[in-house]
């Protein structure tokens, strides 16, 4: 890759201000720091879909790294509101789970997509951003 586009990769990655959603605070706490190490600002955690909606209000992030299983609302819905509120947001869905098993739901909630709690990166989300 050529410097240039890699400077350009750095600025894109340090303007995105990110929500990371999933109720196990050890998943959380990784991703946080493996997203602060690529060069993204995490301004906020949440543990469950109201506190999300909540955050998301409060802290305008430029992209959400949602679970889909939380204990109250599921992630799938989560989205929903969060787009009917401000359809520019940027949803990443994730789950151990393999997408596979969530079908059509994934397509249909508006997020850009998917992505395995396994396989998270920063490349994988700009991947997804693009």
């Amino acid at each position: 890759m050529k410097e240039e586009h890699r400077e350009l990769l750095e600025q894109l990655r340090s303007t995105r201000r990110v929500l990371v959603v999933d109720d196990h605070p050890s998943f959380r706490s990784c991703a946080r720091a493996l997203l602060a190490a690529e060069g993204f600002e995490v301004v906020g955690e949440a543990a469950d879909g109201a506190t999300a909606l909540a955050l998301a209000d409060e802290l305008a992030p430029e992209l959400v790294l949602l679970d889909i299983r939380l204990p109250d609302i599921d992630g799938f819905e989560v989205a929903s509101r969060l787009l009917a509120r401000d359809p520019e947001l940027a949803i990443v869905l994730v789950s151990s789970r393999d997408a596979a098993e969530y079908g059509a739901l994934v397509d249909a909630s508006g997020a850009r997509g998917f992505v395995p709690k396994a396989d998270l990166s920063g490349a994988a989300l700009e991947k997804l951003l693009a």
